[in-house]
């Protein structure tokens, strides 16, 4: 069966769940068997989807380290763009490779200045794929606000929590009552992030036939994804992003005793939700956030009716379909979420565009083709990126659920 034959299988097995979840009575007797049935049919179909997509991520790598054209994305080919076409060239050659007249359409086409030592200002275009890539890596990103700047200077936000301020009835002739509006600040600094240096052999950088730009920006992609979503949700805020998680309020801790140390209720779960003003839930930006170990505590949840309240997603068209949903909203996994332990911080509920990260423009990439890598036959690259993250609301945009202490 096809990868495409598998999700349309999964889709059509998700949509039955959806059918058995969302009857007006549910019948535990007759609706719990079939139920479990579709889920754990799904749980198989997407353990093959990850198997085949693991195969083919293999392949891939295999085929590009093995100098195979076929194994790698010939993106800047494909895309016929100069900028990455130069970039390109830069990646095989270094400086010496640039012509002076390379040189002046790279300085077009940058956001910022050439680096001095070798360094290379990544040109637009890739310095926007770069970024594009990290959105899809550990979750932060994908659904935060994420804005650009030229400079890593600092930066301060205005926060301003008027959920409990409300007007009056005035009586004629009379004078209005006077209530100022109290004004905080949130910082948005950024940090300087390097991918440590990856190091490629000069077989592979001799090989025209091989897409070495896709290969530099995938291990610089992943690593500093690791450590920025990391930050992004667990940073203390000190000499680091403040992560999304450490800045979240609580808005539900789990009774001692409930045996909620390792497990969230059904009430839990809708208590976090509410917790929330309705402000922030309206909008279509709320949602929740978790580890795939919580999600998998979740969906042994069940109502009042003993039915369950996980609603698994389905694919439907592009670019996309129905995500998996709780309590009718968007799930995000993230595993840079703590798991669900004693007094754990562990579910996160609420408006995550209230989370803002600031990128500064320009991603600047290095090439060392020195004495300790000629060595070895290799030359060395290097990624530095300055990126900040904090959480821009003081009324409670988004809260934590925190499991029961014992």
């Amino acid at each position: 069966m096809s990868l495409q034959d598998l999700r349309l299988k999964r889709a059509e097995m998700a949509k039955a769940a959806q059918e058995l979840v969302n009857k007006p009575i549910w019948d535990d007797a007759t609706d719990k068997e079939p139920y479990d049935r579709i889920m754990a049919d799904i749980d198989a179909v997407d353990a093959r989807i990850e198997r085949i997509n693991a195969f083919n991520q293999k392949v891939a790598d295999d085929a590009l380290t093995e100098g195979v054209a076929t194994g790698a994305e010939q993106r800047g080919r494909d895309t016929r763009n100069e900028g990455l076409s130069l970039y390109a060239k830069w990646l095989r050659g270094g400086d010496r490779a640039l012509k002076a007249e390379d040189w002046a359409k790279i300085r077009n086409t940058m956001s910022t200045g050439v680096g001095s030592e070798g360094g290379f200002t990544v040109a637009t275009e890739v310095a926007r794929s770069v970024v594009d890539a990290l959105k899809e890596y550990g979750g932060v990103r994908r659904v935060a606000t994420v804005i650009q700047t030229s400079m890593g200077n600092p930066m301060n936000f205005p926060t301003s929590d008027g959920t409990s301020e409300i007007g009056e009835i005035v009586a004629e002739n009379a004078a209005a009552a006077e209530q100022d509006v109290t004004f905080g600040v949130s910082s948005l600094p950024v940090y300087k992030y390097g991918s440590k240096v990856v190091k490629v052999p000069y077989e592979l950088l001799q090989d025209s036939n091989v897409d070495i730009e896709s290969f530099v920006r995938s291990r610089l992609v992943t690593r500093i994804g690791r450590i920025t979503n990391t930050h992004f949700t667990t940073g203390t805020g000190t000499s680091q992003p403040r992560g999304v998680q450490t800045a979240s309020p609580v808005g539900v801790t789990a009774a001692n005793g409930s045996s909620q140390v390792t497990a969230v209720t059904y009430d839990s779960l809708v208590n976090l939700q509410h917790s929330v003003d309705p402000a922030y839930r309206e909008g279509g930006s709320a949602g929740w956030m978790f580890a795939d170990a919580t999600l998998r505590e979740i969906r042994k949840v069940k109502d009042g009716q003993s039915r369950p309240i996980f609603v698994p997603g389905y694919e439907t068209g592009a670019p996309g379909g129905a995500p998996d949903r709780l309590l009718g909203y968007p799930i995000t996994i993230n595993q840079d979420m703590p798991a669900m332990a004693a007094g754990s911080k562990s579910i996160l509920f609420g408006n995550f565009a209230y989370y803002t990260i600031r990128d500064v423009m320009g991603v600047e990439l290095f090439r060392f083709d020195d004495s300790p890598y000629v060595s070895r036959g290799q030359v060395g690259f290097l990624a530095w990126m300055l990126a900040g993250g904090n959480l821009i609301d003081s009324g409670g945009a988004i809260k934590a659920f925190v499991n029961a202490a014992s």
